[in-house]
């Protein structure tokens, strides 16, 4: 049996699982880095994420499920993870920074 076609569904059932960012949440789009973090959110409703804790990296790649207040809860299906923003983005001096997961990240230049 041909499942050439599997791969075509599968991504177009993934990029509809994206929802854009909200005009109130436009702030967050961009890729924020920390030395051990980085989080990159697309205005289309992405994240893709790696962070580094001793030997252990964690890492995914998949589409925002919604905001929570400032929080930001992203998977696919039924496994999901939620990013805790303790402090949402805010300039300090001439940099964009936010507080995710208990770590102070920096906007960068993609």
């Amino acid at each position: 049996m041909n499942k050439l076609w599997i791969a075509p569904i599968l991504a177009l059932m993934l990029g509809a699982c994206d929802n854009p960012v909200p005009p109130d949440k436009k702030a967050y789009v961009g890729q924020w880095h920390e030395k051990n973090m980085v989080l990159r959110i697309t205005q289309e409703g992405h994240v893709k994420y790696k962070r580094v804790n001793g030997n252990t990296t964690t890492s995914m790649d998949v589409p925002i499920k919604r905001f929570e207040g400032n929080n930001i809860e992203a998977g696919l299906g039924p496994m999901s993870a939620t990013f805790v923003v303790s402090m949402p983005p805010y300039q300090d001096g001439d940099q964009w920074k936010m507080v995710v997961d208990g770590v102070e990240l920096t906007r960068t230049a993609e």
